[in-house]
């Protein structure tokens, strides 16, 4: 039988943590994520870098190895 792909894989799993600033009432943001899958982090000190650092990890994950 072949089970269906979860909604929700590990593989495309991050864990986010904000830092506590004054700026976030203005709508900034700061802080790490990390990749739960590969380990990979990175420091980030706006939206733009959060989703860059996302959809880096997430294009790596789709290519394949030759």
């Amino acid at each position: 039988m072949h089970e269906a792909e979860p909604t929700l894989p590990s593989n495309r799993a991050f864990v986010v943590q904000f830092r506590a600033t004054a700026e976030q009432m203005y709508g900034d943001c700061a802080g790490r994520i990390e990749h739960v899958v590969s380990g990979q982090a990175t420091r980030f000190e706006s939206w733009e870098q959060l989703r860059r650092f996302i959809e880096e990890v997430l294009a790596r994950g789709r290519e394949k190895p030759p």
